[in-house]
């Protein structure tokens, strides 16, 4: 899945009231950049994972310090430095659950910036995560503002011109049912014959839909399309009945079941799909510059957190899962470039 289509889609899934609070923050901002403050100094060998999250993350407390031979393999220039510049594209909204400012008004939480505290860690360095707008995040990496992104970008072929990756968690999209609801999708179109299914315009889960509608109308069955300005109409025509489900990127939906857990009209996930199709897992990644020398030591970082738990609590911790890696790679198959 195109990570723009996936922000664009994880903004339409924001709550009302986190929508507002984030937004507020985020136009404090000037010129569409911020520098976020974070009260985790990962140097001391822990990172508090889900601090002020406002429910969107269990917090966690996770040991962590530096692995020297993983530190060695940074460019010089970024290990004298002491930090480890990360990029976050969550102006002016944010999106829940990976990136958004905290119930302090002034931190940049979710999983994405998490990971970035968690990478640091690794690598014996003091992460600074600094927010911009999605357009920003690119031109921050181009002119060496950023070290690395860590803002929910898909590993593309068209990407891999300019920059390198280190894949993190899976790229899924998802259906969202009512909790009552009995229907699960089971990796199939056909399993959508006659169903209404609510999705948002413009994004890659509609291309999707809609190769779906064209296969059933060839094999004479039919597939409801429905379109609506915001998360908050989606949501209310889900709960009403007058559509089936919605098909969206998986965090934001996981991010709507927790806030609704408790209420008359919690959700569940009926089913996830690859956002790269049936052919490929999608992948989300770190993203550097290319040739920068950076995506094997962050793969390298990512693979000592898997391979010590700590990758498997920081996805707990936000309901994610389901979008674990057996392995971060460099550079892995992407979305090829008829579908970048």
């Amino acid at each position: 899945m195109s990570a723009h289509f996936t922000r664009r889609s994880l903004i339409r899934g924001i709550t009302v009231t986190a929508a507002v609070a984030s937004l507020a923050t985020g136009l404090t901002a000037c010129g569409g950049d911020s520098d976020a403050a974070t009260s985790t100094d990962t140097r001391s060998g822990e990172v508090v994972i889900g601090l002020v999250s406002n429910g969107a993350a269990r917090q966690t407390t996770i040991k962590v310090s530096e692995v020297k031979a993983i530190s060695a393999e940074l460019p010089a220039a970024i290990k004298k430095s002491g930090k480890l510049e990360i990029g976050i594209g969550a102006l002016p909204a944010g999106f829940p659950p990976l990136a958004f400012v905290g119930s302090d008004q002034k931190t940049l939480t979710g999983s994405e910036p998490d990971l970035g505290r968690l990478v640091a860690a690794v690598f014996g360095l003091r992460p600074e995560v600094k927010n911009s707008t999605w357009e920003n995040l690119f031109v921050g990496i181009d002119s060496g503002r950023v070290d690395v992104a860590l803002s929910n970008v898909t590993d593309t072929e068209e990407r891999k011109k300019k920059y390198e990756f280190a894949s993190y968690r899976q790229d899924n999209l998802a259906f969202l049912v009512p909790k009552k609801s009995t229907w699960n999708f089971d990796g199939s179109y056909e399993n959508l014959a006659g169903k209404t299914i609510a999705v948002a315009s413009g994004t890659n889960q509609e291309k999707i839909l809609l190769e779906w509608k064209a296969k059933l109308a060839e094999e004479g069955k039919r597939l409801n399309v429905k379109y609506f300005q915001d998360s908050t109409s989606t949501y209310l025509a889900l709960n009403s009945g007058k559509v089936d489900a919605s098909f969206g990127p998986n965090p934001g939906f996981v991010y709507h079941n927790r806030q609704v857990a408790n209420t008359p009209n919690a959700t569940r996930t009926a089913g996830t799909y690859s956002g790269a199709g049936a052919s490929l897992q999608g992948l989300i990644a770190a993203t550097a510059k290319k040739d920068s020398g950076l995506a094997k030591p962050l793969a390298d970082a990512i693979n000592y957190l898997i391979e010590n738990g700590q990758y498997a609590e920081w996805l707990k911790a936000y309901d994610l899962s389901d979008e674990a890696v057996a392995k971060s790679e460099v550079n892995p198959p992407g979305l090829p470039l008829d579908n970048s």
